[in-house]
């Protein structure tokens, strides 16, 4: 990208909003993957979809990349730029634009955090249930583009169950709309779907329309202490097995435990195997009934502890506890990798059995936690990127860990995104044909392959034998 290039760049958005100075480009070189950076050419910030359709248009012509960005939370390498890249940041189109009360909707911009709506719909007695664990840092935007899940994923499903409407620049500089607020609309393709969880590589982002649901009037929060992985597994499926669908459903083991402890200081046990935090929401008589089955239902495979959160404050400070599982374990190595492999929910006992096989083979460690009730596992391997050995074997265990995943019927993510990490797996994943399909529709909508290449997969021809990149980097590895 040559200076005459960059000055057209700079007079479609205007000198305020670009910038290519060393220190701008290493602050959008990496996302929250840790493993992964390269710097781009330059930086913008657009104040509107003109701007936004013009730079694509120049894209187009000038055969240059473009990577969109929200807040950078994303942990698959989504928003990594990639060489001769411009990187479109969203972060500044952070408005409400409308809480519709009467159809029960939010039309937002991208920008918006998600903790910043939830709590703006919940003064008005409305529910955003979608909350991954960045919620307070991460953009609608961004889970939009990755499908995001979180903590409520078991009784309220993930962004897409949400996502009524989009708008979007297309790579060819149109805008796209889709959906609306009607909660029937079956007239042609559900071009909306395609776009939730495309992970910026089919257009940007500009507008989004959400569902809205009345909010629950009563919760219970518990907790509960298990001195055997294996006895918090079987509670986690004998819960499922009683029909009961707690809003909640989080594992922690003992390598968690005693991480976010050393960063909460709440009082957690350092020496129990694993933690359950359940919550039941609802309204009248029936949230208390399920709680008490709950509690029954762990003391019997063996909780040693059962305890309900007598206090709003409380119960807020356990979930925050369980939300900082990833800031706490980031602080244990210098360099952290979180997957999250996901399995049906029955396969879950296998699952976890399989990720502490896999620390102990290649001799690293793991933590692990996760949404245990969804089956939606987070081995997160604490390890140090300088080290290259420690690293091949990190990558070796997951390698492991996604093919047990796979043989379980699983799946190599659950909400994070494919990206740039888990991009070698897909095929493996979903077939020859399914990825066919999707390289076909990338093709037909971003003809010159300039918006996020790379990412989810390549558009190169499949050559046999030939080796990903990932494993070519082990493959002469012999632990």
């Amino acid at each position: 990208m040559n200076n005459q290039l960059k000055e057209k760049i700079k007079s479609i958005v205007g000198s305020k909003n670009y910038f290519d100075s060393v220190e701008d480009k290493l602050s959008y070189s990496y996302d929250a993957t840790a493993i992964y950076n390269q710097m781009p050419e330059a930086v913008v910030f657009p104040d509107n979809e003109e701007q936004i359709s013009k730079i694509l248009k120049l894209a187009n012509e000038e055969l240059f990349n473009i990577v969109p960005r929200g807040s950078g939370t994303g942990l698959s390498g989504g928003s990594i730029p990639v060489e001769n890249s411009l990187v479109i940041v969203m972060a500044r189109w952070n408005n409400i634009i409308e809480i519709d009360c009467k159809n029960l909707t939010a039309t937002v911009q991208p920008g918006v955090i998600t903790g910043q709506l939830q709590r703006e719909v919940e003064k008005l007695g409305l529910f955003y249930p979608p909350d991954p664990g960045s919620l307070n840092v991460c953009t609608i935007g961004g889970n939009v583009a990755n499908n995001a899940g979180g903590l409520r994923g078991l009784k309220y499903g993930v962004t897409k169950n949400y996502v009524l409407g989009t708008e979007m620049i297309l790579p060819n500089g149109e805008l796209l709309k889709t959906g609306g607020k009607n909660y029937k609309d079956t007239a042609g393709y559900n071009l909306r779907d395609f776009i939730i969880g495309s992970e910026g590589t089919l257009g940007v982002i500009t507008k989004v329309l959400l569902k809205l649901i009345p909010m629950p009037s009563k919760f219970i929060t518990l907790i509960a202490y298990f001195d055997k992985l294996s006895d918090s597994a079987r509670a986690v499926a004998d819960i499922i097995f009683a029909h009961i669908t707690p809003s909640m459903l989080e594992f922690l083991d003992n390598t968690t435990i005693n991480c976010v402890e050393d960063f909460t200081k709440i009082g957690l046990p350092r020496n129990v195997d694993a933690i359950l935090l359940i919550e039941v929401d609802g309204r009248g008589s029936s949230v208390d009934e399920d709680a008490e089955t709950i509690k029954n239902i762990l003391k019997k495979d063996g909780a040693s502890y059962v305890h309900s959160a007598e206090t709003n404050s409380e119960a807020f400070k356990l979930k925050s506890a369980r939300r900082s599982a990833f800031s706490a374990l980031a602080r244990k190595r210098p360099t952290t990798i979180l997957e999250d492999a996901t399995v049906p929910r029955s396969e879950l006992p296998i699952m976890i059995e399989k990720i502490t096989e896999a620390s102990k083979k290649f001799d690293v460690t793991f933590g692990n936690f996760g949404h245990a009730g969804d089956g939606n596992l987070h081995p997160t391997c604490l390890t140090d990127e300088r080290d290259k050995t420690e690293i091949i074997k990190a990558l070796k265990a997951f390698d492991f860990i996604f093919n047990e995943a796979i043989k379980l019927g699983g799946t190599i993510t659950g909400e994070h995104g494919t990206g740039l990490s888990k991009k070698e797996f897909l095929e493996q994943a979903v077939g020859i044909p399914a990825l066919d399909m999707m390289k076909k529709i990338k093709q037909s909508i971003d003809e010159n392959n300039i918006l996020n290449p790379g990412k989810i997969f390549t558009m190169s021809p499949r050559c046999e034998g030939a080796l990903p990149e990932r494993r070519e980097q082990i493959k002469d590895f012999v632990y």
